[in-house]
């Protein structure tokens, strides 16, 4: 059974389970996290197993944020929790109207009025940068022990630099993936989406995202990162912690793509192996045009 039938399947029993229809169900994206596109404008999201906590975040989070008057993606309101569905939590959210997805200068706003919310009442948890690096890894078939061994010294490390970052702005609800694909556009407004990493933790994790597409990845150009600063006020890349959130994020993506690779070396491995090239500074400076893995 394929990733795509196995997500059907639990999809059908979820409907089941709550009344609603599945006739038609289109796939939005079958990934970790499988979306399903159900009748009556609902999207079905069904979260890997393991990660009912994390969903039920997700559904306060966005309630919360909807209570505060930021624009965010919204839950159906007689589906409180999550469904367990063999392991699965299933949650069910509102369909945005058509909308595209966020740039920097989008972003921006959103995340200075997250910032500036007073911490709710929910277990949010302090930021784990280094969650499941570890595992991916050790599950990076592609690599050989050297690389390896390289990749292990290299979390140590920043796990360490982590523990003593400098000053800086007040720990604050943060997104956690603040990327343009977790902003939708509609012609009105622009709206947070994905709530999965939102924790306490410094805003500059936020802010890095943005300035790492600039810096790293060279997808922002010198103008539309020159605008998202003047948008949220600071320039995270001026800060003295700046560099250690950068070689963390770097590490998280290029992990993200040796994960791809071991499933898919034809497709991911060349991607995969040009990031450890340049984090092991092997392929000159940044920014080095890395290509998207997913």
């Amino acid at each position: 059974m394929s990733r795509s039938e196995e997500s059907h399947a639990l999809l059908l029993k979820a409907c089941a389970d709550t009344g609603l229809s599945a006739a038609g169900a289109e796939p939005i994206r079958i990934g970790e996290n499988a979306l399903w596109r159900l009748p009556h404008q609902i999207v079905a999201r069904i979260a890997r197993p393991g990660q009912a906590a994390a969903a039920a975040r997700e559904l306060a989070v966005a309630r919360w944020l909807h209570d505060c008057e930021v624009p965010a993606v919204q839950p159906l309101d007689h589906l409180r929790e999550p469904l367990d569905v063999d392991g699965h939590p299933v949650t069910f959210w509102h369909e945005l109207p058509p909308h595209r997805p966020g740039t920097a200068t989008d972003i921006a706003p959103l995340l200075r009025r997250l910032h500036e919310l007073p911490v709710p009442a929910i277990p949010l948890g302090y930021l784990d940068p280094f969650v499941r690096l570890a595992a991916r890894i050790d599950g990076a078939t592609t690599l050989d022990s050297e690389q390896r061994q390289w990749l292990r010294d290299r979390l140590t490390a920043l796990e360490t630099a982590w523990s003593s970052l400098p000053t800086g702005m007040l720990t604050s609800v943060i997104h956690g993936d603040a990327w343009g694909g977790n902003v939708a556009v509609t012609p009105t407004t622009a709206y947070l989406l994905d709530f999965e990493r939102t924790s306490l933790g410094p805003p500059e994790w936020d802010l890095t995202a943005t300035a790492v597409g600039y810096g790293t990845f060279g997808t922002v150009s010198d103008s539309e990162y020159a605008a998202f600063c003047d948008a949220y006020g600071v320039d995270v890349m001026a800060w003295a912690g700046y560099t250690v959130l950068r070689d963390i994020r770097e590490l998280r993506v290029t992990c993200f793509a040796l994960q791809h690779a071991a499933a898919d070396p034809a497709r991911h491995r060349a991607e995969a192996h040009h990031r450890l090239a340049c984090i092991r500074e092997q392929n000159g400076p940044r920014p080095w045009g890395w290509a998207a893995v997913g």
